[in-house]
């Protein structure tokens, strides 16, 4: 299995608990409990770079519990008005994101998606009625019309079009200057993964792939997808972008991956940070 930023998560997430008042009650009354606290959506972190975990004591808001350590050592988190609701990122967490242990970095994700969705459902979609948060944090309910609301995951295909020997990446004007990545987007209703790897190349770039190949996935928190990696074998290097997609884009050789990868001086591009699905795709691509 291929390993990605965001998952390793090192807790048993305790499934049965959640729907269990009296065992929710239960740990959240336990003196080891822990507590991850958010800021504007970051985390704290200690000197090392992982999750500074303070005690439940300090819970504010309310308690969303996470699961257990192999000490049956519950942890949690919490959801408070103000939280983050959108896919905005700080300079500071990004730094975090670099040094912070996988594991870790797991556990935060989980945590800020299922924050960032309270923070956007707090009413029904069915009645409009304001909405309970019920079994641990990980569901909402309605008192007026009983429908019961999970939190969503949004499947977005991320993927290298390779054709003679290259990869084809491309950049959104947003990101940092030189940088280019994996050509992405959400897949659409009724659509199978390889069939949106395949409309997404085309919408964005022109190309036209067959032989669709699944990679590995990534849960991203920013806020909820479920990033899906895959590779495509394209008709031709002809371009045609969309410059609503993306600014620019352009076929790499594995020579020029590896040299992005290690940060060589003389790199033709950015590639994306360590975290990202995106450099695990342009990795394994690289050394195949």
């Amino acid at each position: 299995m291929i390993e990605t930023g965001f998952t390793g998560a090192w807790l048993d997430r305790a499934d049965a608990v959640r729907g269990d008042p009296d065992a929710l009650a239960a740990v959240l009354a336990d003196p080891r409990a822990r507590l991850m606290r958010l800021a504007n959506g970051d985390p704290a972190v200690d000197d090392h770079g992982a999750i500074a975990w303070t005690s439940i004591a300090e819970v504010e808001g309310t308690p969303i519990f996470l699961g257990f350590d192999s000490e049956r050592r519950p942890y949690f988190a919490e959801t408070r008005p103000g939280d983050a609701a959108g896919p905005a990122r700080s300079g500071p967490l990004m730094r975090m994101l670099d040094t912070m242990p996988p594991g870790d970095a797991a556990i935060f994700g989980m945590v800020r998606s299922v924050t960032g969705w309270h923070a956007r459902n707090g009413y029904c979609a069915n009645c409009g009625t304001a909405t309970d948060i019920i079994r641990g944090g990980w569901a909402r309910a309605c008192p007026s019309c009983g429908a019961e609301h999970y939190p969503r995951v949004d499947p977005v295909v991320i993927m290298l079009a390779e054709h003679d020997g290259r990869a084809l990446v491309g950049r959104q004007a947003a990101w940092p200057a030189g940088r280019y990545s994996a050509l992405a987007g959400f897949v659409e209703p009724g659509e199978s993964l390889e069939e949106a790897v395949a409309r997404e190349l085309f919408e964005e770039a022109g190309v036209r792939v067959s032989n669709v190949r699944y990679l590995a996935s990534q849960p991203w928190p920013f806020p909820g997808q479920l990033m899906l990696a895959a590779i495509g074998t394209a008709d031709s290097d002809a371009l045609t972008i969309d410059a609503k997609e993306i600014e620019d884009a352009f076929w790499v050789t594995r020579d020029e991956v590896r040299a992005a990868l290690a940060g060589a001086a003389d790199a033709r591009f950015l590639p994306p940070p360590s975290y990202a699905i995106a450099r695990t795709l342009l990795e394994e691509w690289a050394s195949s």
